[in-house]
């Protein structure tokens, strides 16, 4: 069967989805798991607030600094190629990770995983777009981010667990039979896909700015006060690379040309906001549970566990619906549903029980994710060419984790959260709940945003895309092959 003709229903979709899903499951995994073990691991290696977000951070500067990188990789040499690379670094990271013998040395290994995340999280959108079937493309990215967001949603609930049954180490060896799986699956039943229209010579300055930016302005927001001269190096760095890429386009680590749709760029201002806001909601909410309500590690991980279930059972639906009646409506009544479950979120503290305190704000906050993902997605694709899928999976990625990443950084000091507060009940809780009512301002924002951009129904009129295919053999594409 031909790359860009696969049906999600035949043998080598479901294939090929189950591989995507397992790949960036594992990189979204390893985005939320490790919440969980931030206590336990603070008080293994001596670490306080500021070792924590680095923790955190570490990883997700490198993902959000070098993720265009990978999408670029992936359409100029072949993305299963890239994505394959990717996940054998992740693995060999994580091991890394695992060994670490103090704070330092993680947080080295942690940015390593980044790399290997950078290379397989938009490659694996990008197989997606470039293997199937227009038609079936929007159920397909709708699997893929329902699938997603349950490895995201459960990998509190996987970390408590081997928090307190195995140790934290092994909240990064777990990766290593999961990268086995998808390398031999991979191997055996995905196409390889590229850009062929692909010229010009690599943007390595364009790369090298864009991650030294981040880690600017990443270093001047956790210092707080104290963060001036990085946070301007940060700015100037990133008015650099701007400058750059609008020169170089349309041979650009990110094209210029991709922004050309209105719609497009405005879903990706959705991303950063919205990512941002939930990045806040993993960093602090499963600290929280055990630090002020009391719960344990593996109580703390289940908390999140209905926000699994509801993103199984919605996402894909979701998708179809925003593909019948068009994004707007399901866009921003799910970012706005999740506004109201962080305030419901913003009441836990002392005190606080499962069923009465945290259930109705996990499942609402739920509900609100299961339709607004799915439909962001295949937005972002829709309306961006089809020879950039990549790059255009790059740019989305990057703006997630880029706020996540920032809000990371900049929130916890501008509520207090510095030092070792999370010995302090009281002191983390105050903290936390201003930080619940910023990140509900920023989802309203994003929702207002959807609702005032996304005029057209883009998922219906986007154009049947011409396609240049080969047989998709086990074996190397031929030269100037493939699928953009």
């Amino acid at each position: 069967m031909e790359s860009g003709q696969i049906r999600l229903s035949s043998p080598t979709g479901r294939w090929i989805l189950l591989t995507t899903v397992l790949g960036s499951g594992m990189a979204m995994l390893d985005g939320t798991v490790v919440n969980v073990a931030l206590p336990t691991l603070a008080r293994d290696l001596d670490a306080g607030i500021s070792g924590l977000q680095w923790t955190i951070n570490a990883y997700t500067l490198t993902l959000a600094g070098l993720i265009l990188l990978g999408g670029s990789l992936g359409d100029r040499y072949g993305r299963r190629k890239v994505f394959l690379i990717g996940v054998t670094w992740f693995a060999v990271a994580s091991a890394l990770c695992g060994l670490a013998p103090n704070m330092p040395v993680l947080i080295l290994a942690r940015a390593l995983q980044g790399v290997g995340g950078a290379l397989l999280t938009p490659g694996s959108l990008a197989i997606i777009q470039g293997s199937f079937a227009h038609e079936d493309r929007p159920r397909a990215v709708g699997a893929w981010s329902g699938l997603g967001g349950v490895a995201a949603a459960v990998g509190p609930l996987l970390g408590g667990w081997l928090v307190e049954t195995a140790g934290w180490r092994w909240v990064f060896l777990l990766n290593l039979p999961l990268a086995a799986v998808v390398v031999a699956v991979a191997v055996r039943h995905v196409p390889e896909t590229r850009d062929v229209d692909t010229q010009g010579r690599f943007d390595v300055l364009g790369s090298v700015l864009a991650a030294l930016a981040l880690a600017g302005l990443t270093y001047g927001l956790i210092l707080g006060g104290r963060g001036y001269l990085p946070l301007a190096v940060g700015v100037a760095l990133g008015a650099w690379f701007v400058i750059l890429e609008r020169r170089r386009s349309p041979d650009a680590l990110v094209p210029v040309g991709i922004f050309a749709s209105r719609v497009f760029t405005a879903v990706n201002i959705v991303t950063l906001i919205m990512y941002a806001a939930m990045g806040v909601v993993f960093f602090l909410l499963v600290v929280q549970l055990q630090v002020s309500a009391g719960f344990s590690p593996i109580a703390a991980g289940s908390a999140m566990l209905p926000v699994t279930i509801l993103m199984l059972l919605l996402s894909a639906r979701s998708g179809e619906l925003a593909k019948r009646i068009g994004p707007r409506v399901p866009m921003a009544a799910g970012i706005l549903t999740c506004a109201a479950g962080l305030l419901l979120m913003s009441r836990i503290g002392p005190g606080s029980s499962y069923l009465v305190d945290v259930l109705p704000a996990v499942v609402v906050f739920g509900i609100g994710l299961s339709s607004a993902v799915a439909p962001l997605t295949a937005t972002v694709l829709a309306t961006a060419q089809e020879r950039y899928a990549g790059v255009a999976s790059g740019v989305n990625n990057a703006l997630a984790r880029t706020g996540s990443l920032l809000a990371v950084a900049a929130v916890p000091p501008l509520v207090g959260l510095m030092g070792d507060a999370y010995n302090s009940p009281a002191a983390f809780t105050h903290g936390y709940h201003t930080a619940m009512l910023i990140s509900a301002a920023m989802l309203a924002l994003a929702a207002l945003v959807s609702f005032l951009t996304i005029r057209t129904n883009v998922l219906a009129e986007a154009p049947e895309p011409k396609r240049h295919v080969h047989c998709s053999l086990d074996a190397p594409p031929l030269e100037r092959d493939g699928t953009a």
